[in-house]
């Protein structure tokens, strides 16, 4: 696992042609914005020709969508911490399925007043964390709406014979684990809800960046599967929600190790802070994009053990245990859910 903490891009100094809207420029010039943000060789005409994957290898496809004031918000989020945690959490479900990212696309909806320089922006954020993962921004589209809408699709070579990582190949005997933090993005999000950006105490700020823009070492998914993982998922919705998925598709249960899971003491402290169980966030709280999985061996590089499979009866609606025990926690009842 990573400890880097998230570097937001550098924030775009506005000049005279990005003060101006989109409803003031043409289109032409809002996609040569996004292009000057984040070039690429094989962006242009009507479609991207991706170079052909490596022998024996397949194409891995995912796509995910944020709204304005419903997964961000511009007064919490730069624009390029948008685009960052866009690219992210697709990358999250290609890396998932044990695949390397390789290219990506945009789908921009927007309203004619919002500034040249947030597009420039977001594009900038996808530009910078799409290169961290050797990938691409080639193409997209741009259109008016109502509100600001980032969709992106990744794309993806899974390579080799290797089965991918889908949620039914656990097997009962098996270790869970994990890459990446658990409940700091719900940490973070706690914290802007009670102090906004601007107020955010000092020393919790990366809880908030993890947040804004999550961050996770890439091709830690390629790694795993390279590695003998079996199945393997992102925490997007809740830890527990994720992982009751994974039980029911693959017929097992799972009992994690709490002391594995125990919130650290940055988390500790923003409970405190907050008057909030710290739990709340490890165990119900999402969008970290924790890559999650199973495998009978040592755990690969970068991941730790947090649990481990059982025997399980398919779609059993309590299969996930902690120190051998039910879970009775609060957090047990949440998880995102896209139409709450």
């Amino acid at each position: 696992m990573s400890d880097k903490p998230t570097q937001p891009a550098q924030t775009v100094q506005p000049t005279q042609s990005t003060r101006r809207t989109l409803g003031e420029v043409s289109e032409r010039e809002v996609i040569q914005a996004i292009t000057d943000a984040a070039p690429s060789v094989i962006n242009g005409d009507d479609a991207a020709v991706l170079f052909p994957g490596q022998p024996n290898s397949r194409t891995v496809v995912a796509t995910d969508t944020l709204v304005e004031g419903r997964h961000f918000r511009l007064d919490w989020s730069s624009p390029e911490e948008v685009g960052q945690k866009a690219i992210l959490q697709n990358f999250a479900d290609i890396e998932a399925m044990g695949a390397r990212p390789t290219a990506a696309l945009l789908s921009l909806s927007a309203p004619p007043e919002t500034p040249l320089e947030v597009v420039r922006g977001i594009a900038a954020g996808i530009g910078t964390r799409a290169r961290r993962y050797t990938a691409e921004l080639v193409g997209g589209d741009v259109t008016k709406s109502n509100q600001l809408i980032v969709t992106i699709t990744a794309v993806g070579s899974l390579g080799g014979s290797r089965s991918p990582l889908t949620l039914d190949r656990a097997r009962a005997g098996q270790q869970l684990v994990a890459h990446g933090r658990l409940g700091w993005s719900a940490a973070g999000l706690a914290l802007l809800e009670r102090f906004g950006r601007a107020d955010i105490p000092r020393e919790l700020t990366s809880l908030v960046d993890a947040h804004c823009a999550p961050w996770l070492s890439p091709n830690r998914g390629m790694i795993a599967r390279a590695a003998g993982a079996s199945a393997m998922t992102d925490n997007s919705d809740g830890l527990l929600r994720e992982l009751q998925l994974l039980c029911q598709r693959s017929g097992v249960g799972i009992d994690l190790d709490s002391a594995a899971l125990a919130p650290d003491d940055l988390l500790v402290h923003a409970g405190q802070v907050l008057g909030v169980d710290p739990w709340d966030w490890v165990l119900g709280g999402g969008e970290d994009h924790t890559l999650l999985a199973t495998t009978a061996k040592s755990a690969p590089s970068g991941f730790r053990r947090i649990g481990e499979i059982t025997a399980g009866t398919k779609f059993a609606q309590h299969n996930v245990c902690m120190d051998a025990t039910p879970i009775q926690h609060s957090a047990a009842n949440q998880g995102w859910e896209s139409f709450q």
